[in-house]
Parts: structure tokens; C-alpha cells; sequence
């Protein structure tokens, strides 16, 4: 089950009194379009008082625009002259690791975007060092934050689904490969699809049922579409340098007995543009989450359950205020470094099956 900062023992008594002090590693979009105008919204609780990236430029571009007092192109300068509370890590996927331990074993909490890393042994290291230094960490599943899976996970919680024995994810794009940055670089994103948002709706999935342990995997990952030209709806690629998988697809076998199937793509001939969904599949009812309707039977009649009132809220935005009011020592429910751990092993498992061909055990 997801935690709540009072129910993870290590980070019992990290709360503390005054404005959070945080510091923002990488400066790319989802620091402009998400971190800092939430931080802005919260300036009652938290202070952004630097910002860090490789190109110097870029975070003095964001240092004038949103007023943060210092910027550098080093995290560890920025660690020696800057006293901070929390650090947002917003590089590219490579660097989460190097980053997040950095800002740990300097006695900051840590926000890292997702997935948390590119590899297993990674994800182990930064938990680890957020057990060893007794700070948070936790990633942006920011997807487990909406008011579809909140009332989808009240009736899980009143035993109205009894058993969920299955599921299955989707993050399907028609032709959504990124046509900006480094989402095509297998080298510095550790993967495509999967990667990138796939790693959303498998949290969300997984949230949803409890956290079950795997207990093994087999998958099959394809390269059809990416590799050649075509016609992009997220701006063009450039084929030569799509080095990632363009599909991936999944079955994930835990050891409670339940069972998960996964898809997910940045290119697929499919009807759809856009799929992005969790399906849920219980003894006494089962789930659509996006737009949640629950499928189940009451007094003789077969019904299906919607929810037409359910309104869409800032999922980034909960994820970060969440974030902040654990730091500050209030009950907030986040992503753990255990569930993120979790979910970086299902996902190195699912990559090392299809590149073998075979299932892989946990």
C-alpha cells in the first residue's frame, strides 16, 4: 500500500519549522511548466532559492523569470554555497541518480521526476541513501494524484472489489514520438515508451492493487516505426537517432498470484490517437480509471458505475504540494522510494525479457 510520511518509519521526526529552502536541478521544460509555478503557488510554505543546469544560460534564463535568487551549472556548487532544505531533480533520466544521491548525502529531501532511474542498481543506491541519510525520496507519479484513481481507490478500500487478481495497463500513443529533446536516446533516457509513460499508468496500476511483489515477467519490445520516416503529431524525429523502442509489451506475474498486462507505445497503427488507461479486474467488480466507471452486479442486475461529477485537477500539482507537506512534517501521501524501487525492478525485468526472449524472474 502507498505510504504516508508517518507510516514510513525512517522518516519519522524529518519535519521542521519555517519556509522550505529548495534548490531545482535541470531547467528544461517540466521545471518551467510545472515545479516552479506550483513552488510560486506555495511560497506561503517554500522558498526556490537556486536553480542548476549544464547550460548556464538556460538557468539564468529561469532565475530571471520566476526571481530565483541564485543559479549555477553545477548541483555541487550549488550544494557548497547554498543552504537548502529540498531539491527538485529534473534532468534527463541518465543523471536522476547521480543528482538525487548528491542532494541526499547533502541532508535534502528529493523530488525526482520519473521514471527514478535507468537502471536497477541505480534505484538501489539512491534508496539507500535516502534510508542512510533519513530523508524523503520520492518521484512525480503524479498520474495515482487524480480524482479518478482516488474514487476508484475508496471503493477498492471498502472491500467493494474484493480481490483484484488482474489488471491491464495502457500508454499508447498513434504516432507520439517526442519531437524535441532526448526521448529517442536510448543512451541518455534508458528506454522509449515504457520509459517515459508507460512507467505512469504501471504506478498507477500497481498503486491501485496494493503493491504486489513480482515475481516474474515476460516481454517483447519492437523497433518498426521510429526508425524510419514518417509523419510525427508531436513534431518530427529524426530516424537516424532513434535508438529507443517505438513499442513494448508486457506480462507481469506477482506473487500474491495476481497477474498485469502491459502495452505501451510511441508509435502503433492503432484506431485510437491516444490511449492512456488502468483497468482493474476483481472477484466482485472490476475498473475503467480513465474516466472511471466500475463494472459489478447488486441485486440481480449486471451495472456499470460512473462517475459523471468527477472533476480534473492539477495531478503535477498535488504530487509537488504533497511533496512539500511531507517535508514539513505533515501526513502526506507520496510515492515512496520502496514503491519506486518497486516499480524501477519491473521495468529493468521487462527490457532484459524482451532482449532475451525470454521470461525473467525477480
Amino acid at each position: 500500500m502507498i505510504l504516508s510520511i508517518c507510516e514510513n518509519d525512517f522518516l519519522k521526526g524529518v519535519g521542521f519549522v519555517g519556509k522550505l529552502k529548495v534548490g531545482i536541478i535541470g531547467a528544461g521544460q517540466i521545471v518551467e511548466v510545472t515545479h516552479m509555478p506550483n513552488y510560486i503557488k506555495n511560497s506561503n510554505l517554500v522558498k526556490t532559492v537556486s536553480i542548476v543546469d549544464v547550460n548556464i544560460e538556460r538557468a539564468r534564463f529561469m532565475a530571471e523569470k520566476f526571481g530565483i535568487p541564485e543559479y549555477f551549472s553545477s548541483y555541487q556548487e550549488m550544494f557548497d554555497k547554498v543552504d537548502l532544505d529540498a531539491v527538485s531533480v529534473c534532468t534527463p533520466n541518465k543523471f536522476h541518480a547521480e543528482a538525487v544521491i548528491a542532494a541526499l548525502n547533502k541532508g535534502c529531501h528529493v523530488l525526482c521526476e520519473k521514471p527514478p532511474a535507468v537502471s536497477l542498481a541505480e534505484a538501489e543506491s539512491m534508496t539507500a541513501a535516502a534510508k542512510r541519510n533519513n530523508r524523503i525520496l520520492t518521484y512525480n507519479f503524479h498520474f495515482r494524484q487524480g480524482e479518478e484513481v482516488q474514487a476508484v481507490k475508496r471503493f477498492i478500500d471498502a472491500g467493494e472489489f474484493g480481490e483484484i487478481y488482474s489488471a491491464r495497463v495502457s500508454a499508447l500513443r498513434r504516432r507520439g514520438i517526442p519531437g524535441w529533446g532526448v526521448f529517442t536516446n536510448k543512451e541518455i533516457q534508458g528506454g522509449g515508451p515504457l520509459m517515459d509513460i508507460g512507467v505512469h499508468m504501471l504506478d498507477t496500476a500497481l498503486y491501485l492493487m496494493g503493491y504486489p511483489e513480482a515475481d516474474y515477467v515476460s516481454a517483447s519490445s519492437y523497433q518498426k516505426i521510429g526508425n524510419k520516416p514518417g509523419v510525427g503529431l508531436m513534431g518530427s524525429w529524426d530516424p537516424g537517432k532513434f535508438t529507443v523502442e517505438d513499442s513494448a509489451f508486457g506480462f507481469i506475474r506477482f506473487k500474491n498470484g495476481s497477474t498485469l498486462m502491459l502495452q505501451t507505445s510511441f508509435a502503433l497503427n492503432m484506431k485510437e490517437q491516444s490511449v492512456m488507461n488502468v483497468e482493474l479486474f476483481g472477484e466482485k467488480a472490476g475498473a475503467s480509471v480513465f474516466p472511471p466507471v466500475i463494472f459489478t452486479e447488486k441485486h440481480g442486475s449486471i451495472m456499470d458505475m460512473q462517475f459523471p461529477f468527477i472533476q480534473e485537477v492539477d495531478k503535477h500539482g498535488r504530487s509537488i504540494k504533497n511533496f512539500i507537506n511531507a517535508c514539513l512534517g505533515n501526513e502526506a501521501f507520496i510515492c515512496t522510494a520502496e514503491q519506486g524501487l518497486a516499480v524501477q525492478k519491473i521495468i529493468d525485468a521487462l527490457y532484459r525479457s524482451a532482449e532475451m526472449g525470454k521470461p525473467v524472474e525477480l
